[in-house]
């Protein structure tokens, strides 16, 4: 498990943070002036070059909003004309795409982060600029929330991709689309002159995935454990009824993909920073603050929990804690993860998103309790082995910036070194995203400063 440093302080990161933002200076620049955008948006590397893989566009919003963050942190020029004209030249279409679940990747990693600066007076502020911004956000939380199904215990669930059915464990962290449109006062307007509830349907989403895709060792299935997190719950839609968990990048429905699992960790610690922001009154109609928050939390307690105990030393963990060639592996959790190895693949990408939701939680809670310390060390720790040899990438030719990320092991899409046997050493547009932001993220938070996407949107 987890070897928590309970000694490390967020400022010791510091140093490895600041060649983090040397590194991802070339290669954001090195993206730009080699990867052909005809072939798609940048999604995973090959033999180190980014490359795409046709399913949907959802890391766009990762590419141009990882250099808003390039220019949070370091303060050039170039990477805010970059992404502030990709932002305005290709993101328009994400904003009313109705076909998929991913608004909060693409929409507030761009037009989020963008306001933001505007609003802390990071750049000059110019009106129309920053009403593009508050229009895009608005617009992104109604068309995601149009994805919407009914469950037969009187809630509901924005469905994935995959269609009505499909409940995705990732979409808890896009609700973020939905939070930024409700705090900026939209109203989304239906048949009829019908308003959908966007507060509404933000808490029946995370109710569900609270449910459905969290298992909490109550004895639901002969595999619940305390934390464990299915990749998509299935329902049927007729009577909305839950039939089973599933998974699309998993090993299987009754394993926990730990992509899955980080999506769910930071998603709900994040959302238990949206809620200090709503009225109490705004919360009454679904069930009133306490058990709101209540579901949210032990959500994100277990899922945090289920982390730190099945990931090794390091804080790295597997692709997924079911995998097959876990068994050939021996004690793999009781020492530091080893990417290169014969039997099953490492995933960094979900502990630079599984890190950012150790840390929230750690802060929610308060770093001056015992769990919340616990959380907020456990992140630390992560995060000083992803901001080091081997998972953070030196080589300027290599297009990634965190190493030994997976993209879909089931489907086989992953780059195999040659005489290899399983995946290693590429990156991906979300690792690579999730890793700038957890740098930023340390490095405000040791100033005492805040980072989060709901600033701009309540200092209009």
């Amino acid at each position: 498990m987890l070897n928590i440093d309970t000694t490390l302080q967020a400022a010791d990161l510091q140093p490895a943070i600041d060649k983090l933002w040397q590194y991802s200076d070339a290669k954001i620049r090195r993206i730009d002036a080699e990867y052909d955008t005809a072939k798609g948006s940048p999604v995973f590397t090959s033999a180190g070059k980014y490359t795409t893989r046709g399913w949907t566009e959802w890391t766009q919003g990762f590419v141009f909003g990882s250099a808003v963050l390039q220019y949070d942190a370091t303060g050039d020029d170039w990477h805010l004309d970059y992404a502030r004209k990709n932002t305005v030249d290709l993101m328009a279409p994400h904003v009313s795409h109705f076909g998929v679940h991913d608004h909060g990747f693409n929409n507030v990693s761009t037009y989020g982060n963008l306001l933001r600066l505007i609003v802390e007076g990071r750049v000059p502020e110019d009106k129309w600029e920053k009403e593009f911004h508050i229009l895009a956000l608005k617009l992104s939380g109604a068309s995601q929330a149009r994805r919407f199904t009914k469950t037969s215990d009187g809630g509901g669930y924005l469905y994935s991709f995959n269609g009505p059915h499909s409940l995705f464990v990732d979409t808890i962290r896009s609700c973020r689309a939905l939070a930024c449109s409700w705090l900026l006062g939209h109203k989304a307007m239906d048949e009829g002159d019908k308003e959908t509830d966007l507060l509404g349907r933000l808490i029946d989403h995370c109710k569900a995935t609270a449910k459905y895709s969290v298992f909490y060792g109550e004895g639901r299935d002969v595999y619940d454990v305390w934390g464990r997190a299915a990749h998509e719950a299935v329902f049927n839609t007729n009577d909305g009824n839950f039939r089973c968990p599933n998974s699309q990048q998993g090993y299987t429905g009754f394993t926990t993909w730990t992509r899955g699992l980080a999506w769910a960790m930071v998603g709900f610690a994040e959302q238990l920073e949206f809620l200090a922001l709503v009225p109490d009154e705004a919360l009454a109609p679904y069930g009133g603050r306490v058990a709101i928050v209540a579901i949210f939390e032990k959500a994100a307690r277990a899922t945090c929990d289920f982390f730190i105990a099945n990931t090794p030393t390091d804080g790295v963990p597997y692709w997924d804690t079911g995998a097959p060639g876990l068994v050939h592996l021996g004690d793999y959790l009781d020492r530091t993860s080893e990417p290169d190895n014969e039997h099953e693949p490492i995933d960094s990408s979900a502990a630079a998103i599984g890190a950012q939701g150790l840390l929230r939680l750690g802060r929610w809670l308060g770093t001056g309790s015992e769990d919340g310390a616990k959380y907020w060390q456990a992140g630390l720790t992560t995060a000083r082995s992803l901001f080091a040899d081997p998972y953070l990438s030196s080589d300027e030719s290599h297009h990634g910036l965190l190493l030994h990320s997976v993209y879909h092991r089931p489907n086989g899409w992953d780059y195999i070194p040659p005489g290899k046997k399983v995946p290693f050493g590429e990156s991906s547009q979300w690792g690579d995203y999730h890793a700038r932001e957890l740098a930023l993220c340390i490095s405000r938070w040791a100033k005492g400063q805040d980072y989060h996407f709901y600033d701009g949107c309540l200092r209009k």
